[in-house]
């Protein structure tokens, strides 16, 4: 992944052009804007986050107005639109996960990681936030951690903590 800044130019490699390429093919020729989410995710998997500036590029790469592109990146919070750590770490915080501990375990990842909610930690290895319904009621309370989104399901602060403690070993 590669770091990139708000005021930073941004180029595309020529491998992630040619999938783009490949995306766009999949849709009807005035239809391209249609490539737009598949392309977002490529650029945050290259870059971490989607800047305005690549936004500004995915914009004019298919043609289409640059709000368009901003309208689908706020609307989604799948999408980071500031550096984020290595590892995002995600807390369902709606209510039946709140009502077993939810605010407990997001108190405890600031604590624990010394940052507030949307910070990145000084090496840069974790971000957290509160995110909504992770549909698994059940099992609650619910993390996910990003980049790949495994689910930590019945999370106890013992848990949290040997999990980023294993992340943090993963650095080494």
């Amino acid at each position: 992944m590669l770091k990139v800044t708000e005021t930073q130019e941004i180029t595309f490699s020529k491998e992630l052009l040619k999938q783009f390429d490949e995306i766009v093919t999949r849709y009807p020729e005035g239809k391209h804007k249609s490539a737009l989410l598949p392309i977002l995710h490529l650029v945050q998997a290259e870059f971490g986050w989607v800047s305005t500036a690549s936004m500004d590029k995915v914009a004019a790469y298919l043609h289409i107005l640059p709000i368009e592109v901003y309208e689908v990146t706020t609307f989604y919070t799948m999408f980071f639109l500031q550096p984020q750590g290595k590892y995002v770490l995600e807390v369902c915080r709606t209510g039946p996960c709140n009502l077993v501990g939810a605010e407990k375990m997001m108190q405890h990842i600031e604590k624990k990681l010394g940052v507030k909610e949307g910070e990145v930690t000084k090496d840069g290895l974790f971000s957290w936030r509160g995110v909504e319904c992770l549909a698994a009621c059940g099992m609650a309370p619910v993390l996910q951690i990003g980049p790949d989104y495994t689910y930590y399901e019945h999370l106890t602060t013992e848990k949290l903590d040997a999990l980023v403690d294993e992340l943090k070993s993963k650095k080494a």
